[in-house]
């Protein structure tokens, strides 16, 4: 692939970018979240355990879209990103239209890491060309934006997975849902421009080849904030993910809801509850952060903590309207970190590294979180079941919230090493001689 050929662009032109950004990563939690409603009728078709339909809405996914991120981001941190992007969609919205076809647990497991290669090109090629389209004091109000996608998406998963499903069946669904994707490869392609790379952070040419693997993980590790800070959102994911994966089967099971009215109250949670966590996380960390930086860790410290407290009351109340009321509590939480974390992982490195330390994120967050939230939830389920039949849901998802709680203590170590990180980067601090030291520093 050759070299981009980045160039500065207009405030309008980046917002518009922005747009179509957003829209491409919008199809990419459509198709993944979309087998969370649809494992309903899946596991009843195919007669999976639920230790299958974890591993198909978590480990089979994560695996691939964990390991192949780092790789695709190091390709993102000096070719085109946005041709490595059309790339991935045209992969992962193809795999998700032919899921339609599967016919047994193995088909679904090979088709799910078709979706999951694909969407590894996704991430962090967005999050190196935001950065690149705006400012370090706007970048967390832009990844906010941007990361409205992860809520809106969702939604649109379980919308269009709940009344598609019950119109169309689930394997006219995947088909409808994954062949729309593939609209948007030309718009992306022919519409948006690279970026001049570094260009608000003191120039890093594009193209200009960054410290090595080793040495660019090196520099992430020595970054305690960074360190922390991965290591707490991973442990929330854990929970995010439980809970995501799992909501709709436990609604199915303990309050004999339909598929429809199922995908429509969890579609309002997600969508309603994630935009408005995700606009104020992010709106409100970039105004605290300006008197003190460690708002951009402590506010995702609190919303983290606190949803430990709501999800037992979703859980455990014995009444389905008070169950997804006090639900509107994590839908909000859980989306607080997302501006506050993708602005500050970008903000701590190089411009030459951006795509590669989004890559690092992705994949210590999904390795625990991704993988192992579904998959160890449905697995205690299933241990469980014999004892509590249908409400072994309750207990397996409500274990998940444990990790919130290390998660929180996590995100406040962070915030005790994020002042002076920010004021002076790892990146400009390799020992001297080093090969690998960068030439160009943001």
């Amino acid at each position: 692939m050759a070299k981009d050929g980045s160039r500065a662009v207009s405030r309008g032109h980046a917002w518009y970018a922005l747009g179509v950004l957003f829209f491409v990563a919008l199809f990419n939690y459509i198709d993944r979240s979309i087998l969370s409603i649809l494992q309903i009728p899946l596991k009843k078709e195919l007669h999976l355990a639920d230790w299958q339909l974890g591993a198909l809405t978590g480990l089979s996914f994560a695996l691939f879209y964990t390991t192949l991120a780092l790789p695709i981001a190091r390709l993102a941190d000096t070719r085109s990103r946005k041709g490595l992007m059309a790339i991935a969609l045209t992969i992962w919205t193809g795999t998700t239209a032919l899921t339609g076809f599967a016919r047994n647990f193995t088909m679904l497991v090979l088709l799910r890491i078709g979706v999951g290669v694909g969407e590894a090109g996704c991430v962090p090629s967005s999050h190196s060309l935001i950065s690149d389209y705006f400012p370090r004091h706007q970048r967390a109000r832009a990844m906010a934006v941007w990361s409205l996608s992860l809520s809106i998406g969702s939604m649109l998963g379980f919308y269009l997975g709940g009344k598609l499903g019950a119109m169309l069946g689930w394997r006219h669904t995947f088909l409808v849902v994954g062949l729309t994707g593939l609209i948007l490869v030309p718009i992306l392609l022919f519409t948006v421009r690279e970026p001049e790379r570094g260009a608000f952070d003191g120039k890093t040419a594009a193209g200009e080849p960054g410290p090595s693997f080793a040495a660019a993980a090196g520099i992430l590790w020595r970054l305690k904030s960074f360190r922390y800070m991965a290591m707490a959102t991973a442990a929330h994911a854990y929970t995010q993910f439980a809970m995501t994966s799992w909501n709709a089967p436990f609604y199915d099971r303990v309050y004999h809801m339909k598929l429809a009215t199922i995908g429509g109250f969890l579609a309002l949670l997600v969508g309603v509850g994630g935009i408005f966590g995700t606009l104020v996380g992010g709106a409100l960390a970039d105004r605290l952060a300006r008197k003190d930086p460690r708002w951009y860790m402590w506010l995702p410290a609190g919303a983290t903590l606190l949803i430990a407290p709501f999800g037992m009351a979703q859980y455990f109340v014995n009444n389905a309207s008070l169950s997804l009321m006090f639900a509107a509590g994590p839908a909000v939480l859980v989306a607080v970190y997302l501006g506050s974390v993708n602005s500050v992982s970008q903000s701590l490195v190089a411009a030459n590294m951006r795509a590669f330390t989004s890559a690092t994120l992705v994949l210590t967050v999904n390795l625990l979180g991704l993988a192992l939230g579904p998959l160890i939830t449905g697995a205690v389920s299933d241990l469980v079941v014999s004892r509590f039949g249908a409400d072994s849901l309750r207990y397996a998802i409500s274990i998940s919230l444990v990790f919130n709680i290390l998660a929180s203590f996590l995100y406040l170590l962070a915030a005790r090493a994020l002042p002076s990180e920010l004021k002076s980067p790892m990146h400009l601090r390799h020992p001297e001689g080093s090969a690998d030291s960068l030439e160009a520093t943001s």
